[in-house]
């Protein structure tokens, strides 16, 4: 049985959340309080956390900073809050979704499976153990990325998307179907979520962010890992 941990302040919601996935076989603890919450999840507990963006004490973007130095395991951010720069600084803090309220129960189950079901995928994989392509060598088996001799730290949808791009070299992918690839909801795509996690990888990767040469934007068509 998989552990999610919720932190949430709202009651209401905290208890939708709860019910919809204790249904759904999982078992779930709740937190309302920023700090505790913290403290919580990096107790190493969870496979997963939802993680409000708005909390008492601590806010879910400090929260989200503080446990990526702890942990891997996905993080989705749920929260009101429906601009861009909202969703950028989440993802940018290394949350792996972002889920606005109000939203379907039964889409934040799938959600939630479908991050799990991919993070599972790839931790536990069959793929061939490294893949080179160019100065760009990744590790299927320990998650490591060296870029011209240097590794380079990647949060686990950063890996994610690399490795599919790389598993995919040249091809050219929209926005959308690598949402749908790599988070797993082909109907649910987020063209924020995509271009920030392509950013971030370029910053770790480019020697020039702005002018890339392993990631390339093929504009009005999407993106591809050049060979």
């Amino acid at each position: 049985m998989k552990n999610i941990l919720i932190i949430e302040d709202d009651e209401d919601i905290a208890a939708i959340e709860r019910d919809y996935l204790e249904i759904s076989g999982y078992k779930v603890t709740i937190v309302a309080d920023g700090s505790e919450g913290l403290e919580e999840g990096k107790s190493l507990k969870y496979d997963l956390i939802l993680l409000d963006a708005m909390l008492p004490s601590l806010d879910g973007f400090t929260i989200c900073r503080e446990l990526r130095k702890r942990i891997d395991i996905p993080i989705l951010m749920v929260t009101a809050k429906r601009e861009d720069i909202d969703k950028i600084r989440g993802l940018g803090l290394g949350a792996d979704d972002y889920i606005e309220k109000p939203f379907s129960p039964s889409v934040l189950v799938a959600r939630v499976q479908s991050h799990l079901a991919q993070y599972e995928r790839l931790k536990g994989g069959k793929a061939k153990a490294e893949i080179c392509i160019r100065d760009v060598v990744l590790n299927t088996e320990t998650h490591r990325c060296h870029v011209k001799g240097r590794e380079i730290s990647l949060k686990n949808k950063e890996y994610e998307l690399l490795l599919f791009l790389m598993m995919n070299a040249d091809r050219v992918f929209t926005k959308e179907e690598l949402y749908g690839k790599v988070w797993g909801l082909d109907a649910m795509g987020d063209n924020t979520t995509v271009a920030v996690h392509v950013n971030r990888l370029r910053e770790k990767m480019e020697d020039d962010p702005s002018d890339p040469e392993y990631i390339k934007t093929v504009w009005g068509a999407g993106y591809r890992f050049c060979v």
